[in-house]
């Protein structure tokens, strides 16, 4: 259980300051002192200010004080628009004198060198001893809009939201991007409860505020842009919090580029990247990812404005034959699930139509809505209350203020009468479209997101859906510790990884590990022919590349001039390698390869990897990443979601795969994973998985040890 490091009470004197001090305040247009004053002035801070400056009396009629030492004991927050040098000693100085909170403009510390670096160390240390609460540095600040408290430098429109109002809260670690998102919202009609930029996070970062933002009565969906979770574990534990209170976290982090790790030392730990890993994790977390910025805003619109999420089974009321077929473009491009609604199927959406227009997916109604406007309100009403489907969106062509003037109320009334437990999006196809703003807000008001481009409106609510798709129960497995594991450390070649791992209910081939050739010859003929012959040493990942592999061995002379040729061949290959010894294996059937794999991180722990394997693994890439908590079932899922999952299920007339016996195996990993905390990565590669019912065998082992 991760204890939380701040109390809501701590970080309330950040985000609830009763009394603020602006050391740095400035009169000098453009300087950041002189913003955040104006800004707390303009908009009536309830509180006290304190404003610091030894060159000045008075400032927007407030007493000017000399240095922090002058404050009186306790200010709840400081906010620093000074330049970095005077950054370290000034919080010094307001920690000893009782303040709750700073906030740190200044940048220059981690991201600017050694030097940099020591000094957010002693920022950190400072807080750690008195408790105080330090927000940046390198930091926009933060705005309360509820409560009218705008602790930034930049010019802030304060749109506040009423005690009824539903609300975006914002914890970003980039000042500008939360400035950005409050500025894309509020024009949709949606409110923002509190933005907080986190910057370094010296000593306090988005996880801390993620906590603050659940306990939050004003927030109601938390949107999040996030480089590097510091701690991924509290982060965790908050984003627990946000699912069990209801409230959806839209993430935004970059870093998916392919850059294989340096330091793995298997495809799996190349493969299972920083990015895939987290990404992986948290999605177990509830948590739902956006690819740019607009998807951020455009999701969280969706999540705040609607009372529901949307669900699997979309439904579009279209007015176009083109713009449906293009729709199922959009659709299978993107993973959206379009229901099948058809004449058979959906009476009460058939009694609502002219007897010329069937029912489909997406509906066509024609141009019939600009004199029966009616048929709006009817259709999307008979859409919204089929408990099969789990989005509707009206894609709708605006055209003009006389067009949205028929078509707009119609389509609001639609909700009229409360949530009906799925949302209805209004989408239009025309961007450029001169539509009133009087339309847009009554649409937000009446809990229908506006969206100018259906494209994005739709990538949006096939965000939001995948997550009512996941299975995110916990059906962790015991697990299980490997015998004599402790006497192992760095790379362990193949047969000893076996040795630890067929124990665990790893299935291999039968295999025997010899020193001499006398000692190969004896293993093959205890086998049985044909063998496979495999070179052995810690040195040696990538065996094939060093002639280190022998196939289809038939007879003792064979083995015995394969061993010579082998250690010849690696020999060559890099005379620095010297070899333990060789595997003699049984030459197994052929079979689909696949690759299993696992890696544990020592913030996010462990994950296992699988898919198609064979010597495009790592170009195609068509794996996914499972978390130890997963059941059979669910891995199962994830395997049938792969690309190449028709080769699984049975293609052309090849048989079905054995993909349940597979499914065992990668839980299994994760019991081996969970159970033995020492095991960096482990690579099974290939795993031949055999037609349904027939298993699947690991034909390959490395793992790396700490």
């Amino acid at each position: 259980m991760t204890t939380r490091r701040f109390t809501n009470e701590q970080i309330d004197r950040l985000l609830r300051p009763k009394s603020v001090a602006v050391i740095g305040a400035s009169d000098r247009h453009g300087a950041l002192g002189c913003t955040l004053l104006n800004n707390l002035v303009q908009y009536k801070f309830k509180g006290d200010i304190y404003p610091v400056n030894p060159k000045r009396d008075e400032l927007q009629g407030l007493k000017v004080y000399k240095g922090p030492q002058e404050l009186p004991h306790g200010v709840d927050c400081a906010v620093l628009a000074i330049p970095r040098p005077f950054v370290v000693d000034t919080v010094r100085a307001l920690a000893e004198n009782g303040c709750g909170a700073v906030v740190i403009y200044a940048a220059g510390f981690s991201e600017a060198g050694e030097e940099g670096a020591k000094d957010q160390a002693e920022l950190a240390r400072i807080s750690e001893e008195h408790g105080i609460i330090i927000e940046g540095p390198n930091c926009l600040g933060c705005t309360n809009y509820v409560e009218g408290i705008p602790l930034t430098f930049v010019e802030t429109n304060m749109k506040q939201p009423g005690p009824n109002d539903r609300a975006v809260g914002v914890a970003s670690q980039s000042g500008a991007l939360a400035a950005v998102l409050a500025t894309t919202l509020h024009p949709r009609g949606c409110y923002v409860s509190t933005s907080v930029s986190t910057g370094n996070e010296a000593a306090s970062g988005v996880e801390d505020y993620v906590e603050w933002l659940v306990d939050d009565p004003a927030t109601h969906v938390i949107a999040m842009y996030v480089e590097n979770l510091r701690n991924p574990q509290a982060f965790i534990a908050a984003a627990r919090r946000a699912r069990a209170a209801g409230k959806p976290i839209v993430m935004l982090h970059p870093g998916k580029s392919d850059k294989a790790q340096e330091s793995a030392a298997t495809h799996t730990g190349a493969m299972a990247g920083d990015y895939a890993l987290m990404k992986a994790k948290l999605s177990r977390e509830g948590i739902i990812f956006a690819d740019t910025l607009e998807e951020l805003a455009d999701i969280a619109t969706i999540a705040v404005t609607c009372e529901s999420l949307p669900g699997a089974n979309m439904a579009v009321l279209g007015e176009s034959g083109a713009l449906r077929g293009l729709a199922f473009d959009i659709a299978e491009d993107i993973g959206l699930d379009l229901i099948d609604l058809n004449d058979e199927n959906s009476p009460k959406i058939r009694a609502v139509l002219p007897d010329f227009v069937p029912v489909s997916n997406p509906t066509d109604i024609t141009a019939i809505g600009l004199s029966e406007p009616e048929i709006y309100t009817n259709l999307l009403r008979a859409l919204l209350e089929d408990d099969r489907i789990g989005s509707v969106v009206a894609s709708i062509i605006q055209s003009d203020p006389i067009t949205s003037k028929i078509k707009f109320p119609p389509i609001q009334k639609a909700l009229e009468g409360g949530d009906l437990g799925k949302p209805l999006v209004f989408a239009g196809v025309d961007e450029g479209a001169n539509v009133p703003q009087e339309y847009i807000d009554g649409l937000a008001s009446a809990g229908i997101p506006y969206f100018r481009s259906t494209e994005r409106a739709y990538r949006a609510i096939a965000r939001l859906a995948d997550l009512s798709k996941r299975d995110l129960s916990d059906n962790s497995v015991a697990p299980v510790t490997l015998a004599g594991l402790s006497d192992e450390s760095g790379v362990i070649p193949e047969y000893k990884a076996k040795a630890l791992l067929a124990p665990a209910g790893i299935a291999f081939p039968e295999s025997k590990f010899a020193a001499t050739a006398e000692e190969a010859a004896s293993a093959a003929e205890a086998i049985g022919y044909p063998v496979v012959m495999k070179a052995q040493a810690a040195a040696l990942g990538h065996k094939s590349d060093a002639g280190g592999v022998i196939l289809n061995l038939k007879s003792r002379e064979d083995v015995a001039e394969a061993f010579e040729r082998m250690f010849q061949n690696v020999a060559n290959y890099d005379a620095s390698i010297a070899l333990d010894g060789v595997l003699v294996e049984k030459m197994g059937r052929m079979g689909t390869e696949m690759i299993v794999g696992a890696k544990s991180d020592p913030q996010w722990g462990p994950v296992v990897l699988a898919g198609f394997g064979g010597v495009t693994a790592e170009i195609l890439k068509d794996v996914k990443l499972f978390t130890p908590d997963m059941g059979k079932e669910q891995v199962v899922a994830g395997l049938l979601s792969l690309k190449q999952a028709p080769i699984l299920k049975g293609y052309r007339g090849s048989p079905a795969l054995d993909v349940e016996a597979l499914a065992d195996l990668i839980v299994q990993m994760g019991a081996v994973m969970t159970g033995n905390p020492g095991i960096r990565e482990i690579d099974l590669n290939p795993v031949i998985v055999h037609p349904k019912g027939e298993g699947v065998v690991a034909l390959d082992a490395l793992m790396l040890v700490d």
